[in-house]
């Protein structure tokens, strides 16, 4: 791997002014491009890192899911023509009059991802609620390329972090590798759980969600006391 340019002299380079900037404004924004440089390749350094993992755990149940036609699948169907899925359990049981609003955000990204994703890796979406019950919100909210699926009891929530012991419900983001019959668990954002630093809400490291990211690029960022909900006023 070639040497990298100092991500200083980077920023010193590509950072140009603005019509009306300030020194103040320029000096502030060079310092702050070279930190989003080096966050820009940690990032990179991150990804291959995870790239680089052992084989995670093989999974060891014949955990069964049900499709929109009724039709029953293992883990390993999902997969399609991949050999890679990304599963994302949301927080939409039977005991819920409405989905949670922040996995309905999440999936609001996912559904316009899915499109290209599905070039490259299978997508799907499960849930403990009947799949007619998730189509029908999916229909509601606009969302057009997402694969629902029902989990057939709870063992595969409940192994996988998506259901506690008391029977609360929390959103999970899963990698799953397939070779030939064999389907192991590559990666989670489970690991979330008590990572957050003082003042921070629970959060994914990395955070996957486009609604965080782009505010994070504001001046007022995440705040303190705004969620997202289903439905706005305005």
């Amino acid at each position: 791997m070639s040497k990298l340019v100092p991500a200083a002299e980077l920023a010193k380079k590509a950072s140009k002014p603005y019509p009306g900037d300030s020194d103040e404004y320029r000096k502030a924004r060079t310092a702050l491009l070279e930190q989003e440089i080096e966050l820009r390749r940690n990032i990179g350094r991150v990804a291959a890192l995870r790239r680089a993992l052992p084989p995670g755990g093989e999974l060891s149940k014949p955990y069964r899911f049900v499709d929109k036609d009724g039709k029953e699948h293992g883990l390993a169907d999902l997969f399609g023509r991949h050999d890679t899925l990304i599963s994302y359990f949301w927080m939409y049981g039977p005991g819920r009059e409405r989905p949670c609003p922040m996995c309905a955000s999440f999936l609001d990204s996912l559904d316009a991802a899915t499109r290209n994703l599905t070039q490259r890796v299978a997508v799907a979406v499960i849930g403990r609620s009947p799949v007619s019950r998730q189509l029908a919100f999916a229909i509601e909210r606009g969302w057009r390329f997402l694969e629902f699926y029902q989990c057939v009891g709870d063992d595969f929530p409940t192994d996988y972090r998506g259901l506690h012991a008391d029977g609360e419900e929390w959103p999970q983001l899963d990698v799953w590798t397939r070779q030939g019959e064999t389907v192991r668990h590559f990666w989670s954002a489970s690991e979330m759980d008590g990572t957050a630093d003082p003042g921070q809400d629970a959060r994914n490291v990395p955070d996957p969600e486009a609604l965080w990211n782009m505010l994070d690029l504001t001046p007022a960022g995440r705040g303190t006391d705004w969620y997202p909900k289903l439905g706005y006023s305005q």
